[in-house]
């Protein structure tokens, strides 16, 4: 008889919890991996019957790093949502995504933040180049934060938590090109540029670094890049950039650009002159140990970058 109630007590036990009811009290993403859908703003984690949903803004992912100590902020409200749901069955990113989700499984209970901050910390992932110490940058961690997170619960009560991890978002971004060949140009204001498609690299150079003069073999002439002599500047631009766009008074207004890094003041600039033909100058120009910086942002050109050839005659 004993045995008899026991398997019952069992059956009754089993069967209550079958009807795809949440069935915890507590919500753990922490092992999971972060997806995102591509057609909308929406952020996710699944795991099994479970989905926690953070959907806010794209513009909140800006390709900057944030400042130390300081991450991006953002109240909770009905722009900056968090959503946790619990399915009847094995849920798919095709649940979360798509225009017109499947019919199944079905939401069998939601939990929707009612208070909280959304706290976002991005760094820089950068690939390094062991060869010259060169580094780029390959895309951007968003280490998410929920601090004093309300969930309201169907039945009206709530589940707070003073600290829930959501988690690392990584956007990847292409490498900045650096498509440039040589050989060099130089407007008569001095300024050194070259340029390649959508970009250019513009080198506000001394003049006294660029003399008609052979320098001694293993003595290079040598400048610091700065702020203002020896400026250095990279652009990228939404648009093809014509030999027109150099050498004016004032940049025109085409192509509009998307990006610009300007060389970190103290890194060095080495220009070997050598002759190439009857009163024909070449000089080569290195950058050693050259950082190039937007915002909070930087990596670092190598530890020898060859800037180009530039070839002047003597009249």
């Amino acid at each position: 008889m004993k045995r008899f109630l026991g398997i019952l007590i069992c059956v009754f036990a089993f069967s209550g919890c079958d009807d795809g009811d949440l069935i915890v009290d507590t919500i753990d993403f922490s092992d999971v991996t972060t997806s995102s859908c591509s057609d909308n703003n929406l952020i996710f984690k699944l795991k099994e019957s479970e989905s926690l949903i953070l959907n806010i803004p794209e513009v909140t992912f800006t390709e900057n790093p944030t400042p130390v100590n300081d991450p991006i902020k953002l109240d909770i409200n009905t722009t900056n949502r968090v959503v946790y749901n619990f399915y009847d069955g094995k849920v798919a990113a095709a649940n979360i995504c798509a225009l017109i989700p499947p019919a199944t499984p079905n939401i069998k209970n939601q939990w929707e933040a009612s208070s909280g901050i959304i706290q976002i910390t991005t760094t820089a992932v950068k690939k390094l180049n062991e060869t010259d110490n060169s580094t780029r940058i390959t895309g951007y961690n968003n280490n998410i934060i929920l601090q004093n997170i309300t969930f309201a619960k169907p039945d009206g009560t709530t589940q707070f938590y003073e600290t829930f991890p959501f988690g690392d978002y990584l956007k990847t971004v292409d490498p900045l090109p650096f498509g440039f060949q040589d050989p060099l140009s130089i407007c008569t204001s001095g300024q050194v540029y070259k340029f390649s498609e959508s970009e250019s690299f513009t080198l506000n150079i001394d003049p006294a670094l660029i003399v008609n003069e052979v320098t001694p073999v293993g003595s290079p002439r040598t400048g610091v890049v700065g702020l203002v002599t020896n400026k250095l500047v990279y652009r990228l631009f939404n648009g093809v950039v014509p030999p027109s766009y150099f050498c004016q008074v004032t940049d025109p207004l085409l192509p509009t650009v998307n990006q610009t890094w300007l060389g970190k003041a103290g890194g060095v600039i080495e220009v070997t002159t050598t002759t190439n033909g009857p009163n024909t100058f070449k000089h080569t120009i290195i950058l050693k140990n050259v950082t190039l910086e937007k915002d909070t942002n930087n990596f670092q050109l190598g530890t020898s970058y060859k800037y180009g050839e530039l070839q002047t005659k003597i009249p």
